[in-house]
């Protein structure tokens, strides 16, 4: 198993070296520091004595996840060391830890596993003062749902909300004879705005790009574009999925009219696992394709290429998002649930929504933020931002196995639609439906 990464934030850059996060500060009793998130946190009151805290998180997140505890371990006595883990190795470590009870105090992961995760019994049950948070009604729902049981227990709050949207390279649209302010607004725009940057014809450039092998990443880039047209996709059970629908193979066929087109899409799409998917475009590369938001801000300064955001749009219009990223919760195994309260409830105000995310070009979890706490923000957040009350996160305790696994039916599904035997899509969809209902 890959060795996980302990990270210290510094000024200067996000630091790989072994290191306690933050320096012992004031109380969260002094002046506005409170750390309730607005009201009372119900039978476990947030304890702030200058506890250190440990607290997992993954790779992806890493930037959301060090300005998270910054903020916190420069204004309170807790301390979180912030262990960062790989993120192919998030599932083994924390089963592992499950197995011994070695668990972190603290547990960010993948809003998609959340259910499972709640169902094996990883996380401390959060209801009583989830219910009695203030702030509770203004938070994006999505990422506390995944962590709530059938029987409406919630053991989870958001954490990092990360959204995929449409992005663009401007200078590669001008080059193309492309409108540079002007992404797609529906399928169609995409495939003809994708081909025109392919018949550029340039070292490397191609129209767009998908990670052929990697699970998350297709659910991520693709399921909003269904969305955005009306289907559902995933059942509220989620036992069952509508994959093969009329709605997703038209999907399926734009991505596959771009694989059979010369620079359609870029190479090495079919067998990206993941690891590098973001890497094409941030090199600008790549014409037109959904992204992960958390990785575009940066791109704002430091690409010498213009950035173009827009909501992925449906077949005929409209707009959805993934609202993807982390929830977070504490870990069964914490002997410090009241401090480990203090620092999730104080993250879902609005005051650490502003200084964590906000500032930070990230999209914020609460909704009050999100509406006014971005006045001076980069306009594409904005428009970014937008596309949260059209978004939507996928719950099924078995998610994991029917998509993101390596080799899942998922996986195979898009390399038949797209690059093989298209035939086969809906046995795929059969497959992926047993897995979920079991």
């Amino acid at each position: 198993m890959t060795t996980s990464k302990k990270v210290s934030f510094r000024a200067a850059a996000l630091a790989a070296s072994v290191l306690l996060l933050g320096v012992t500060a004031c109380s969260s009793s002094d002046g506005g520091n409170g750390s309730n998130g607005g009201g009372d946190n119900g039978s476990v009151e947030a304890v702030d004595d200058g506890t250190t805290l440990k607290m997992w998180t993954r790779a992806p997140l890493e930037a959301q996840a060090i300005n998270a505890v910054e903020a916190y371990n420069a204004s309170h006595e807790n301390q979180i060391e912030l262990e960062i883990l790989p993120n192919d190795d998030v599932e083994g470590m924390v089963g592992s830890a499950a197995q011994t009870d070695s668990l972190p105090d603290i547990l960010a992961g993948d809003v998609v596993r959340i259910p499972y995760w709640t169902e094996q019994g990883i996380f401390t049950d959060l209801t009583e003062q989830i219910s009695n948070l203030d702030v509770k009604d203004d938070l994006q729902q999505g990422h506390i749902d995944a962590g709530t049981t059938v029987d409406g227990q919630m053991h989870t709050l958001p954490f990092v909300t990360d959204i995929s949207v449409m992005v663009w390279n401007k200078d590669l649209y001008e080059e193309a004879g492309l409108d540079p302010e002007s992404g797609p607004t529906n399928l169609d725009e995409f495939v003809e705005q994708a081909k025109a940057v392919a018949a550029l014809d340039e070292p490397g450039v191609a129209g767009s790009y998908l990670a052929g092998q990697s699970g998350g990443a297709l659910v991520f880039k693709l399921l909003p574009t269904m969305w955005a047209s009306g289907e559902d996709v995933i059942n509220t059970d989620g036992t069952e999925a509508a994959l093969s629908s009329d709605v997703a193979k038209q999907v399926y066929a734009a991505y596959r009219e771009l694989a059979e087109t010369e620079n359609g899409l870029g190479a090495g799409s079919r067998e990206e696992t993941g690891a590098t998917w973001t890497a094409p475009f941030q090199e600008g590369k790549i014409g037109v394709m959904p992204y992960p938001y958390t990785a575009v801000t940066g791109m704002f300064e430091e690409n010498d290429f213009e950035v173009g955001v827009a909501p992925i749009p449906g077949i005929e219009g409209n707009g959805s998002t993934f609202l993807g990223g982390d929830a977070i919760g504490i870990s069964s195994s914490s002997e410090n649930v009241a401090q480990a309260w203090d620092f999730i409830s104080w993250l879902m105000s609005d005051e650490a929504q502003q200084e964590v995310f906000a500032d930070n070009n990230d999209t914020a979890s609460n909704l009050n933020v999100l509406a006014d706490g971005y006045g001076d923000a980069d306009p594409r957040t904005q428009i970014a931002n937008a596309t949260v009350a059209d978004g939507r996160t996928p719950v099924a305790s078995n998610f994991n196995e029917a998509f993101n696994a390596a080799g899942s039916n998922w996986q195979l599904l898009i390399q038949d639609a797209v690059w093989g035997d298209d035939s086969q899509i809906e046995t795929h969809n059969d497959a992926i439906n047993q897995i979920l209902a079991q």
